[in-house]
């Protein structure tokens, strides 16, 4: 009796087709997963983005399925129409976490084929900047689009946003003008993400600022200082303002150190001291130095002292160590040549600027 009962109810052929239905994408699911990561397995993005969607897809297609047989079912079933409303809500909500992380994914599988940590990392920064900013972007898209279908599957909000439609007016206007920094800001995530003005690890200078890209995220921009602080930074500043980058287009740098000394200095035993410190520095790419006088004052020239490095944090280095070793050689062989100010009484063969002393007073000659 209970047999017939159930054979009779009204319900009994759409849960026969629902305990089919499941099971054959629970197979499909498990089917399909090996074939695409077997066919997707030379092409890391793809392969990553397969293995990483997988966990939603468990749950998408049986949703999907079930959906196919709720829409089937006799429109007159009881209940039907709230079954299917939430059922959508649940294929809606699975099929945005798959698109998610099929994003996710894809991004890290092509990360991965392009390792930043090496030497020569111009074009990895460059496609770390673009995946990771527009990766954002299209999950920030996937989840407004989720939301609104999900709303849009309510007949009051429907009104809701007809009538917000409507009565725009001055609501809209403050609203546009409440919401102009994300905007700003997601225009110029998307700016940067194509025109790359920055990207990781770009060494810059901002706002009297060095250091390093560290984040770059859907609105600010985190910048590692050389003292381990953080500056934070709108997106919309590397668009609207200028600022410094060193490593533009490469991530070698020249690097300049300056000293000052005496007229009397010999310049030869400089160059020859500079060429043996660059020659011995680990933090010389072995490209160029150089020593050149480039200015003078009444007391004594400028030396500057330059050579490459591969990159920044090298160069800084580089940087201290000619200074302190042609110091150090300064020190060691031409003390009496380094700047001071001192006093002389002026004897046969020297002169004093200025008008002559009256007779009886010895001349003073100052020079440095």
């Amino acid at each position: 009796m209970n047999a017939q009962l159930l054979l009779e109810h009204p319900w009994f052929g759409t849960w026969l087709a629902a305990l089919v239905a499941v099971p054959a994408a629970l197979i499909a699911y498990r089917i399909g997963g090996l074939v695409l990561m077997r066919v997707t397995r030379p092409t890391p993005g793809l392969n990553a983005m397969v293995d990483k969607a997988r966990s939603a897809a468990r749950w998408a297609l049986p949703l999907v399925a079930l959906q196919m047989v709720w829409q089937a079912a006799p429109d007159d079933l009881r209940y039907i129409n709230t079954v299917r409303h939430l059922n959508g809500l649940l294929v809606i909500a699975a099929l945005t976490w798959l698109l998610v992380r099929a994003i996710s994914g894809f991004t890290e599988g092509l990360l991965t084929k392009y390792p930043a940590n090496v030497a020569d990392n111009l074009n990895a920064r460059r496609i770390h900047t673009q995946a990771r900013v527009l990766s954002r972007t299209a999950v920030g898209m996937v989840l407004v689009a989720g939301v609104s279908l999900v709303l849009m599957t309510f007949p009051g909000a429907r009104q809701v946003g007809a009538s917000l439609l409507a009565s725009a007016g001055i609501i809209g206007l403050i609203v546009g003008l409440a919401a102009k920094p994300v905007f700003s800001n997601l225009i110029a995530g998307l700016q940067i993400a194509l025109a790359q003005p920055i990207r990781l690890d770009d060494v810059l200078v901002v706002e009297g600022e060095w250091g390093t890209v560290e984040e770059i995220t859907g609105t600010f921009v985190v910048m590692k200082l050389w003292d381990d602080r953080r500056l934070i930074l709108p997106l919309s500043y590397f668009i609207e303002k200028p600022f410094q980058c060193w490593t533009r287009h490469t991530a070698q740098l020249l690097g300049s150190a300056f000293i000052y000394v005496d007229y009397g200095t010999p310049l030869a035993p400089l160059r020859a001291e500079l060429e043996r410190i660059v020659r011995a520095a680990p933090e010389w790419d072995g490209r160029t130095f150089v020593l050149q006088v480039t200015d003078v004052t009444e007391r004594s020239m400028q030396v500057r002292m330059l050579a490459t490095a591969a990159t920044a944090g090298l160069a800084f280095d580089l940087r201290c160590r000619i200074r302190e070793g042609m110091m150090t050689f300064m020190q060691r062989e031409y003390p009496q040549h380094l700047p001071k100010l001192r006093t002389e009484e002026a004897g046969a063969g020297s002169y004093a600027e200025g008008p002559p002393a009256p007779e009886g007073t010895p001349a003073i000659a100052s020079r440095s």
